[in-house]
């Protein structure tokens, strides 16, 4: 069976849900996208981590060492939730969520963290280094080292320190050492070139635990695969609970991991439409948010060929985002190719919608998603709303919003220490 599907910038193609299923070849490419676009020193580390990766994602018993911290560490199956009361309220589809934000440290990151780390005590890599903006990469990949005991170097660029204080602390206090980045825009992307920097110097003994589906390959390809868990277990639990699979399908996508683990085990399921939702930011002016697939055009960035925002000359553009997550100006290869064959629908939402599904969220479910995941929100509102009554709209709750809670008050002009109540003296 083949299927017709078409993207807003490109022109009509037919491909088999078999085909997409079968990405990356054997050069990493999906498509026309992904691939190695790095210096020859980064060569044999990539090499040796596909080759190694070739050998455990069939072992069984890897898989069975993975999936028993899964269960017994994180917490899987993270649990579908059907929220009624928001659902409503926005009179339209029924919202179920895939409680990414259960997980121990509060996020999807872990799943991948995990599994990485497995993959470097395998290659005998006993140094880990780690890129974060939001912090909840950075803390997953510190809780992985702590719980293997592997030295820990994680690069965060200074606006993103600003802005995730808790997350930096957890990360100091579990042993990593958090490196302040302070070139360009001192968020993601900047913080993502300083790790590549260490790893092409120290890639004899460390290894790069890249948090996102980005980066040559076979990165994309290993960070979707350990984050699919997340789509095959709300694939099951849909059917095992509803009797049939939900109509739309909703995530975040900044460099994009939750959105491909949740897409993945779905993409050959033609009648679910798949939404993945970008930062819009302040305005779609340059500069003003980090909307990738839905204003940026092909090139390369961190080692892959992808949708970027950058300039004529094919420099890489400012962006912004309320989201630290977010805040980044490629994506990954996976959802390039998505975007193209027209699989997976793309649409960009502002840190004003952001902050709306942020407030309903937590009014109407008793829910705080972090800003990354209220993006995702936003979008799903808008669908329900569409499809109406007797839908189903299941979206990637991908991380909780504990560490954005400073940050939002400093937005509003409210300060958080002003509104405890000192400590009673009574007797």
């Amino acid at each position: 069976m083949s299927f017709t599907m078409s993207g807003p910038n490109s022109p009509s193609l037919t491909i088999s849900p078999e085909t997409l299923r079968q990405v990356p070849d054997l050069q990493g490419r999906f498509g026309r996208f992904g691939g190695r676009y790095v210096p020859e020193t980064l060569m044999r580390a990539l090499t040796e981590l596909n080759d190694e990766y070739e050998r455990v994602r069939l072992d069984p018993a890897f898989r069975a060492e993975l999936q028993g911290y899964w269960r017994d560490y994180v917490g899987r199956p993270s649990p579908l939730f059907t929220a009624r009361r928001l659902s409503d309220h926005l009179g339209g589809a029924e919202l179920v969520f895939k409680r990414e934000d259960l997980n121990h440290t509060g996020a999807h990151k872990i799943n991948n963290a995990l599994g990485q780390a497995l993959l470097a005590r395998r290659l005998g890599k006993k140094r880990i280094i780690a890129e974060t903006g939001a912090g909840q990469h950075g803390v997953a990949t510190a809780t992985a080292c702590a719980l293997f005991g592997l030295e820990c170097v994680v690069y965060m660029g200074e606006e993103d320190i600003r802005r995730q204080k808790l997350n930096v602390f957890n990360m100091k206090t579990m042993g990593a050492e958090v490196r302040p980045v302070t070139s360009g825009s001192r968020t993601l992307r900047d913080a993502t070139n300083e790790a590549m920097r260490d790893w092409m110097a120290t890639s004899d003994w460390t290894h790069y635990i890249i948090g996102s589906v980005v980066g040559p390959h076979p990165f994309p390809r290993i960070v979707r695969d350990f984050q699919s868990i997340i789509g095959q277990e709300a694939r099951s639990q849909c059917l095992e609970s509803f009797g049939r699979l939900p109509d739309v399908v909703v995530a975040c996508v900044g460099g994009g991991s939750n959105a491909a683990g949740m897409f993945y085990p779905f993409v050959a399921d033609i009648e679910v439409e798949l939404v993945g939702a970008e930062a819009g930011g302040i305005t779609l002016e340059c500069g003003r948010h980090a909307a990738s697939l839905t204003q940026g055009q092909p090139g390369v960035l961190h080692g892959s060929f992808s949708y970027v925002l950058q300039d004529e000359d094919g420099q890489t553009q400012e962006v912004h985002s309320i989201s630290a997550g977010l805040d980044y100006p490629g994506v990954g290869p996976e959802h390039s190719f998505w975007k193209e064959t027209g699989r997976v629908r793309y649409e960009s939402v502002s840190d004003a919608q952001a902050l709306a599904a942020y407030d309903l969220t937590a009014r109407f479910a008793g829910i705080l998603p972090a800003l990354e995941t209220s993006h995702a929100l936003a979008q799903a509102f808008l669908e329900a709303k569409r499809l109406g009554p007797g839908q189903r709209v299941l979206v990637c709750l991908s991380g909780r919003g504990d560490k954005d809670a400073y940050e939002i008050a400093r937005i509003r002009g409210e300060s958080l220490v002003d509104s405890i109540p000192p400590p009673s003296t009574g007797h």
